[in-house]
């Protein structure tokens, strides 16, 4: 590497790289460079920057692939705090980063907690992002599926 790795244009470059190999399906490659960019991200920019949360967001991600769902939750709950603070609760990143905990929370079987912090992000996504953006009705899908998981069918319909 010409510039080093703590340079943050190498960082980013092997963050993409990350994400690429996630996107391969190279799960295990993907989550070994997200943990090398995220440990590098909290050295060189620090643990509450956005570059840093967007990294533990994206490996926490790649550990949903992996059905690490224990490790996948705290991850997303690590990045989900500083994000709002950075953000705002109502940022696009902030909501879609709330999905993602809901989903990880869903699969491990806590459906009250999932249907809560879903419907939260549901609601704010339709006040911001408005009723028929993608990823509000991406969130009103999600709060579905774990509405029918508690037997509450006709509202999940």
């Amino acid at each position: 590497m010409v510039l080093g790795c703590k340079y943050p244009d190498t960082l980013s470059s092997m963050h993409d790289l990350a994400v690429v190999l996630h996107r391969q399906g190279k799960y295990l490659e993907a989550r070994q460079l997200h943990r090398q960019v995220l440990e590098l991200k909290e050295t060189v920019l620090g643990r509450e920057h956005l570059n840093t949360v967007k990294c533990m967001n994206d490996l926490a991600m790649v550990l949903v692939s992996q059905g690490k769902y224990v490790e996948a939750e705290q991850m997303h709950r690590q990045a989900l705090e500083p994000m709002e603070t950075l953000l705002g609760r109502e940022h696009p990143d902030t909501l879609a980063s709330m999905n993602n905990l809901a989903v990880v929370l869903a699969s491990q079987g806590k459906y009250l907690e999932a249907e809560k912090v879903q419907r939260q992000g549901w609601m704010m996504g339709q006040k911001v992002l408005g009723h028929m953006h993608p990823n509000t009705l991406s969130s009103m899908n999600n709060l579905a599926v774990v509405l029918a998981h508690q037997g509450k069918y006709l509202e999940a319909e």
